[in-house]
């Protein structure tokens, strides 16, 4: 995502919760190719950091980029579970609700103030509140409560001409939920197999995507569901 924006014109506050390493790396090839990016450590998980956070993003927007707003805001952290509705256990839901539903919930409030006004939020949710899946009860159904919480942004927003939208992902080949998807051929092929297009989908699909999201040539979406899946499981 980071880097299709750049290529865009879009400078980056980027975040990383231990991956230091990964991350200035990213940094350090988007700022290589004439890009502009800041990393900044967070963990979404900690909702007492979260004005600390935003006091840095102040500082950082006012000290790399001359600014004191931003544009864009991509809620995008995340971590799979996969277990039996029977099996799921309290403190495995109390995770996934922290980090995919409070966090882009109290995160966003914490931030707005810094959002600039015609700004874009963009949410990121699971094409499995579309199509069920073996295991996935409780991820499913935090993501569903994040696409619900994009239409009331959205509309709560509207008078800031903010636009709120949510983005659908189907499989993807990262190292989501230990990298499953990517490293393992035969979960690839058996996955591939549910989607229109035969194959899972790739970064650059997701990263291509939401930097036209974003881009002034989707203005007109506001409180909108995009699924990014290539058609699986229709």
């Amino acid at each position: 995502m980071a880097e299709h924006l750049s290529r865009q014109g879009v400078g980056i506050i980027g975040t990383y919760r231990n991956s230091k390493d990964e991350a200035e790396s990213v940094a350090s090839g988007i700022n290589s190719a004439g890009g502009r990016i800041k990393m900044l450590r967070l963990d979404v998980a900690k909702r007492a950091a979260f004005g600390t956070f935003s006091r840095a993003v102040k500082q950082t927007v006012q000290d790399e980029f001359d600014r004191d707003t931003f544009d864009f805001l991509v809620n995008n952290a995340g971590f799979g579970v996969r277990a039996s509705y029977a099996e799921t256990t309290e403190a495995q839901f109390d995770e996934l609700v922290q980090v995919h539903f409070k966090a882009p919930f109290f995160l966003t409030q914490a931030l707005l103030p810094l959002i600039a006004d015609e700004g874009r939020i963009l949410n990121v949710s699971s094409a499995l509140t579309r199509f069920t899946a073996q295991g996935y009860t409780a991820y499913a159904a935090a993501k569903g409560a994040v696409d619900v919480l994009t239409r009331y942004l959205a509309m709560e927003l509207a008078e800031r001409k903010i636009r709120v939208n949510v983005i659908a992902l189907g499989a993807v080949a990262t190292d989501f939920g230990g990298g499953l998807v990517r490293d393992n051929d035969q979960v690839n092929r058996i996955l591939a197999d549910t989607v229109l297009l035969n194959r899972v989908g790739l970064p650059d699909d997701i990263g291509a995507a939401v930097s036209a999201i974003l881009s002034d040539g989707f203005g007109w979406a506001n409180g909108a569901c995009i699924e990014l899946s290539g058609g699986q499981s229709i």
